[in-house]
């Protein structure tokens, strides 16, 4: 007999409807607008660490490629541009391939901007968030620089690749080779730095080449850093947030860097979402946005180190 049964328990599912609920009343009462846009795009994200999941079908009598999205980041966007304000979004997010304990390829995602917020002003109201949510008072703040420089006595700016690689195959089980800095950085972050984060924290400042869709500036060191930040709790990453990008010759620059290296690397190949680059043309007021993974959230609340705790039914039950 086919298990029909859900995976997470009912009680579990009556609290997420809880804090959703509770969600919807932080941003009612700071007049941010929730909004609502298309799960199904004609374009998706170049990032070379992310894939996506598409439909083949047929649009007015001719065969059509749509891409579940990997975040509502691109529309949203568009209706920054519009002028519609600050604006939130509890949606449903795809990625293929990711599977595990903490990772379902169909998940929750809470994504929120804020035209006129600095990085600054945007952790402090995740902070917010977080203490409605899970009564966590003042989280901890580290650059990347800090945290690496702590935890393993390097400096993620200056280090040569050949170093970094040693530091890395001393750490973690690596078979192939022809990876970047920025690959051995990420592996590093995640098998190693992750796994040591009790304390609940915010990392900021990234390095050059994890710039994403975010803002170079430089920093207290005169160095050059990527201005977004990613927040840790518990050990799991949480939240990822931007002070966004908003010149669209730059971004087009940044989307055309990517699908070279999809080439190199044999991934899907991605057209760069044009609309999106016309909307930055157009005038993007300059903003700062965060996403947040809500099955996270509520396995944080709950205690639980398995997301299909959380989930009424993961892709496996679905």
């Amino acid at each position: 007999m086919a298990n029909w049964l859900p995976g997470a328990s009912l009680e579990n599912l009556r609290k997420r409807a809880q804090m959703l609920a509770t969600i919807r009343s932080f941003f009612s009462e700071k007049n941010v607008l929730e909004v609502e846009t298309p799960l199904l795009g004609h374009s998706t994200v170049t990032d070379v660490y992310i894939q996506s999941l598409q439909l083949n079908t047929n649009i007015r009598s001719k065969s059509k490629t749509l891409y579940l999205q990997t975040s509502p980041e691109y529309s949203m966007k568009r209706l920054l541009g519009a002028g519609i304000g600050p604006i939130y979004q509890i949606c449903k997010a795809f990625r293929e391939g990711e599977t595990s304990m903490r990772h379902n390829p169909e998940f929750t995602i809470l994504e929120w901007y804020q035209p006129g917020y600095s990085m600054t002003d945007l952790m402090n109201e995740v902070e917010q968030l977080l203490f409605e949510l899970l009564g966590y008072e003042t989280i901890s703040r580290y650059s990347y620089h800090e945290v690496f420089l702590e935890k393993l006595d390097i400096d993620p700016h200056t280090i040569t690749v050949e170093d970094l690689e040693v530091v890395t195959r001393e750490r973690i089980d690596i078979y192939g080779g022809d990876l970047g800095k920025t690959d051995y950085l990420q592996l590093l972050m995640a098998h190693v730095i992750e796994p040591m984060l009790a304390e609940n924290f915010f990392v900021y400042d990234f390095p050059v080449g994890q710039e994403a869709l975010a803002k170079f500036e430089l920093d207290e060191a005169e160095m050059t850093v990527a201005k977004r930040f990613e927040l840790f709790c518990e050990g799991m990453e949480i939240a990822n947030g931007y002070y966004e990008l908003i010149d669209a010759d730059e971004q087009r620059g940044r989307f055309e860097s990517d699908v070279e290296k999809r080439k190199k690397l044999n991934l899907p190949v991605y057209i760069p979402d044009e609309k999106l680059l016309a909307a930055l043309d157009a005038g993007i007021p300059q903003s700062a946005g965060v996403a947040i993974g809500v099955d996270r959230l509520l396995m944080l609340l709950l205690g639980s180190s398995n997301i299909s705790d959380v989930i009424s039914f993961t892709t496996d039950l679905s």
